[in-house]
């Protein structure tokens, strides 16, 4: 297939670059910017397969529409987006203009040249704070946050789209905790001010970070600190592709992609301190903006409709993968 790759240079984009580069036979386009994802990056990714890349910001319609006009693409897999839940709260054009008016621009031009496949790169957030903490794709969506919204709003669009042209279909993956690298090192989430609890672990495990923080301690859990389910980024790389040849030969549908299994704050630290060996300084701060106590996804859906199946499904592993590349890079 042709694939574009919007986002490609980014942490998980890039891991998908990978995947599908050693899966062979596609020819590949990655689009970005460079405001998140990294030169490096795409480097590494050179020594795997050939791709063309081009830097450049998805709001030029005007070269993004020549683009589409002289590559007859197969397929897209849309990355490319803001996903600080704490920036969105205090910037939230910043995530409507980039996550949704973005995502838009690239969805109708997938309708005027006459491209029939969409992955879209979408999060658990769009779920809110739910009930019970365990949602599947049917689980109401109530976003308590703008970068919630910005992805939700972008799923709305996709599912008119699709509705209006049967010919268009799409594969919406609704992405957990995500965390790790590459198992060969080759790879991982190169951006210095990330906020993901592992990759701030590890940070500061190596000296990288002096100490690092708990952002709220009294939240309905069972130790007081936010559940998240992680899932290994190599894992959800292969989700993408299990998605696109599930849309071969079936209509368009949603995903949650994790593992099921919630792991709290503290659980996580006390997991990188054990791999590590090292008892790095961790202090209580305030609760952030946006956050939900407990979200943990309902991923029987992606098992049973498509051939995914994780190898990954261990936090140790995906903690020791961090800290490899922290080491590393």
């Amino acid at each position: 297939m042709k694939i574009l790759i919007t986002g490609g240079a980014g942490y998980i984009g890039s891991h998908v670059v990978k995947a599908l580069l050693e899966e062979g036979g596609h020819e590949i386009v990655v689009i970005d910017n460079l405001c998140k994802g990294t030169q490096k990056a795409i480097d590494a990714l050179k020594s795997v397969g050939a791709f063309e890349f081009i830097q450049m910001d998805l709001e030029n319609i005007a070269k993004m529409d020549e683009i589409f006009k002289f590559n007859k693409f197969d397929a897209i897999i849309h990355f490319a987006a803001f996903i600080e839940v704490f920036e969105s709260m205090s910037n939230p054009l910043k995530y409507y203009l980039n996550n949704t008016a973005n995502a838009i621009n690239l969805i109708a031009l997938c309708q005027k040249y006459g491209v029939k496949n969409f992955i879209f790169s979408s999060t658990a957030a769009t779920y809110g704070e739910p009930e019970t903490g365990v949602v599947s794709e049917e689980s109401p969506q109530n976003p308590i946050n703008p970068y919630g919204r910005s992805k939700l709003m972008t799923e709305w669009v996709l599912k008119d789209a699709g509705a209006a042209n049967r010919d268009f279909k799409y594969g919406i993956l609704r992405y957990f905790n995500v965390a790790g690298a590459s198992s060969d090192g080759l790879i991982g989430q190169n951006y210095p001010n990330a906020t993901h609890l592992v990759k701030v672990a590890t940070q500061t495990i190596v000296g990288k970070r002096e100490k690092m923080s708990i952002f709220g301690d009294n939240y309905p859990t069972s130790d007081g600190t936010c559940v998240r389910d992680y899932i290994h980024v190599e894992d959800l790389a292969q989700a993408h592709l299990s998605v696109l040849r599930y849309l071969q030969n079936n209509d368009s549908s949603v995903f949650n992609v994790g593992y099921g299994t919630g792991f709290s704050v503290k659980e996580v630290i006390e997991c990188a301190k054990k791999v590590s060996g090292v008892d790095f300084k961790v202090e209580n701060a305030p609760r952030r903006d946006g956050d939900p106590a407990r979200l943990i996804s309902n991923a029987d859906k992606l098992k049973a409709k498509t051939d995914w199946t994780p190898k990954h499904n261990n936090l140790e592993e995906i903690v020791q993968s961090a800290l490899n590349w922290e080491k590393k890079n």
